[in-house]
C-alpha cells in the first residue's frame, strides 16, 4: 500500500472517530485529533481495521502516545503526556466512557502503573458505528449515561479510605498508594507519639487538600499558599508546642536534607518547634532510602508501630536499658 493511501486511511479513521465523539456528546475541546487518537488506542483500532474489530485493552498514557505514532504517524512530544491525561482521558472518565485501573481499583490515580479501559457498554456501541442500528443504539446508550455515572461514582466512594479525626470529624481518602499509610499515621502513630495532638492538615493522592485547619496553623504563625508543597500530614501537639511534619513514603522520597530545607522554609514563621518525621509501611522500604534520610529527623515504620528511629546525632547518644527478657 502506498504511503499516500495509508495516510488517507489514517485520516479517514481519525475523522470517523471525531464524529463518534461528537455523537457521544463530548464538548468541542474533546472532539479533536488528540481525543480521537486516544479513543483509537483504547480500542486498539488501526487504520485498516473495521469498527466491529474494536477491542478493550488496558492501556496507560505513554503506550497510548506510542500507538498514535506507530499506527497513525502522529508524534506527540513527551511533555504533552499530561495534556492527553487532563484534557482527554479525564473527561472520558467523568463521562463514564472509560474506567481506570480495572485490574486494581485500589491503585492511586497518579501511579505510573495506572491504566485505562473503554467501558463495556461504550465498546458495544462503538462496534456498531456505521451499521443500520447505530442511531437507535446510540440513543439507548445516551439515556443510560447518568445511570453509569452514578454507578461508577458509588463504586469509587465505596473504595475510599475512611479516616477519623478529632471532634468527630471524618474524611475519606482516595484508595491505594500513600493514603493507606496516611491512615496508619493518624490511627497508629499519632495516638502513640503525639497524644492529644490536633490534626492540622491531611493530603490526598487525588485531591491534595483532603483536610486543612488553616486557622490553627495561622495562629501558630504559618500562612500557607495553595502552591506550597505541604508534607502529607501535619499535627500540632499543644502540650509540647510541637508542630510535627510527617511524610508518608511509598513511591516518593523521605525527609532528606533538601526536603528538610524546603519544609523549614515553608514553616519558617512557626512559633512552635518543628519535628520532622518520615514514615514507611515496611522496613524493607526504609532500607532503600536509608542513606537519604536527614539527621535531626525521626523515622516511623507502620509494621512496627510502637517504635521510633531517631536520626538525631548526639541528642540520643548513650547506653539504653535493655527491655526485660
Amino acid at each position: 500500500m502506498s504511503k499516500k493511501r495509508s495516510a488517507n486511511k489514517a485520516k479517514n479513521k481519525i475523522q470517523e472517530t471525531i464524529e463518534i465523539l461528537i455523537a457521544f456528546g463530548f464538548p468541542q475541546q474533546q472532539c479533536n485529533e488528540r481525543s480521537a487518537l486516544t479513543l483509537l488506542s483504547l480500542l486498539d483500532l488501526k487504520p485498516d481495521d473495521l469498527w466491529i474489530d474494536a477491542k478493550s485493552p488496558m492501556i496507560g498514557i505513554t503506550p497510548m502516545m506510542e500507538f498514535f505514532a506507530e499506527h497513525y504517524g502522529k508524534q506527540y512530544k513527551p511533555n504533552t503526556r499530561e495534556t492527553v491525561r487532563r484534557q482527554t482521558v479525564h473527561q472520558f472518565l467523568q463521562a463514564a466512557f472509560v474506567v481506570s485501573n480495572p485490574d486494581d481499583p485500589s491503585r492511586p490515580p497518579n501511579s505510573p502503573k495506572t491504566v485505562y479501559q473503554i467501558e463495556v457498554s461504550a465498546l458495544a456501541l462503538v462496534k456498531k458505528y456505521g451499521q443500520q442500528d447505530w442511531q437507535a443504539n446510540l440513543e439507548d446508550y445516551l439515556r443510560s449515561v447518568d445511570t453509569l455515572k452514578k454507578k461508577y461514582a458509588r463504586e469509587r466512594k465505596m473504595r475510599r479510605i475512611p479516616v477519623n479525626l478529632a471532634k468527630n470529624k471524618r474524611i475519606l481518602l482516595s484508595p491505594g498508594g500513600q493514603n493507606v499509610l496516611v491512615k496508619k499515621i493518624i490511627d497508629d502513630f499519632c495516638p502513640r507519639f503525639t497524644p492529644g495532638a490536633h490534626v492540622i492538615y491531611v493530603g490526598d493522592t487525588q485531591k491534595k487538600w483532603a483536610y486543612f485547619d488553616r486557622g490553627t496553623l495561622a495562629r501558630l504563625g504559618v500562612e500557607i499558599e495553595e502552591h506550597g508543597k505541604m508534607p502529607d500530614v501535619v499535627v500540632y501537639r499543644p502540650d509540647q508546642n510541637w508542630l510535627v511534619l510527617i511524610e508518608a513514603v511509598t513511591s516518593h522520597g523521605p525527609v532528606n536534607p533538601k526536603r528538610r530545607r524546603e519544609l523549614a522554609e515553608l514553616f519558617k514563621g512557626s512559633t512552635a518547634g518543628i519535628v520532622y518525621v518520615t514514615t514507611f509501611l515496611y522496613r524493607r522500604t526504609m532500607v532503600k532510602y536509608l542513606s537519604d534520610i536527614s539527621w535531626e529527623t525521626e523515622v516511623w515504620i507502620a509494621e512496627s508501630p510502637t517504635h521510633m528511629i531517631h536520626f538525631n546525632g548526639e541528642r540520643f547518644l548513650g547506653p539504653h536499658e535493655d527491655a526485660a527478657l
